[in-house]
């Protein structure tokens, strides 16, 4: 109980000032993830690589606060693979184009420049520091063509572990960035609309489910298993329900873990919520 209190205080004191909470995301994260491990000696494979940002930002009106600290999710349409689900905003690297907006991306005034760890980076860590500012080049590209994100208003907190998707041949890597003073998004054709998580609604364990998935009518069920149970977050808005599941969901998981060593309740103590996948998530309409 004692530890539990003051893990509650901890998470209440770094979530009411913003100052406070970026400096212990920088910190963390760079005593948490090893950068040969994210950018590996054998190499990236580039082809498979997605870069995404991991967006945190405020949102006003959130929990009777003037500005609670969120997670900025879109929510995939109808008309891209995947439709439906929430994801960080970022895609695949676009070598040539990517390669020279990272030589943007390392001007003295942009966010990469600005990370506390960069020089440090560039003196020992030559390689990864070349591929740290392809993929921030190719996360910000993405996101200012998904949903309008100014890459002149955002600021590098650090890197989260790649993960891999199960159904896609796709590795995920992760970049943490503040929104500083952005409060409008214009999501294109890929994104039905923006969604805002307040971290707090994260760190409360009554959100947490397990999503049974039903693959009977999924293209590549045959000889797995009829369902399947995964992890997930219910975020309830006037709006309507949205689902966090997925590899976007073990990375909320990690980051939650690391920065407020929070852990959502063992799957098999959570309630169920039924759903099932069509051919249409793997094509889209």
């Amino acid at each position: 109980m004692g530890r539990q209190l003051f893990q509650g205080c901890r998470m209440h004191r770094l979530l009411n000032k913003a100052s406070k909470l970026d400096q212990h995301i920088v910190s963390t994260l760079y005593a948490s993830v090893n950068p040969e491990s994210y950018f590996p000696k054998k190499g990236v494979n580039l082809a498979t690589a997605s870069a995404v940002l991991f967006l945190l930002g405020k949102l006003s009106g959130v929990h009777g606060n003037s500005e609670a600290p969120c997670l900025i999710l879109n929510k995939r349409s109808s008309r891209v693979k995947q439709p439906g689900d929430l994801c960080c905003p970022g895609g695949g690297v676009t070598p040539r184009f990517d390669r020279y907006l990272a030589k943007l991306a390392m001007l003295p005034f942009l966010a990469l420049r600005r990370w506390r760890y960069w020089s440090e980076w560039r003196r020992l860590k030559p390689r990864q520091a070349h591929l740290l500012a392809l993929f921030w080049a190719t996360g910000l590209r993405e996101s200012f063509e998904e949903m309008r994100l100014n890459p002149f208003g955002v600021k590098f907190l650090g890197l989260l572990p790649s993960q891999s998707l199960v159904m896609f041949d796709r590795v995920i890597y992760p970049m943490v960035a503040w929104v500083k003073r952005q409060v409008r998004f214009s999501p294109n054709w890929e994104v039905e609309k923006i969604v805002y998580i307040p971290l707090r609604d994260l760190l409360n364990s009554e959100n947490y489910a397990r999503y049974r998935l039903n693959f009977n009518t999924y293209p590549l069920s045959a000889g797995k298993p009829p369902v399947n149970d995964f992890p997930c977050f219910i975020h309830q808005t006037d709006s309507g329900t949205e689902l966090l599941w997925g590899a976007t969901y073990r990375i909320a998981a990690i980051f939650l873990d690391y920065i407020f060593d929070f852990k959502p309740p063992d799957l098999y103590s959570l309630p169920v919520v039924n759903g099932s996948l069509s051919a249409a998530y793997l094509t889209g309409q």
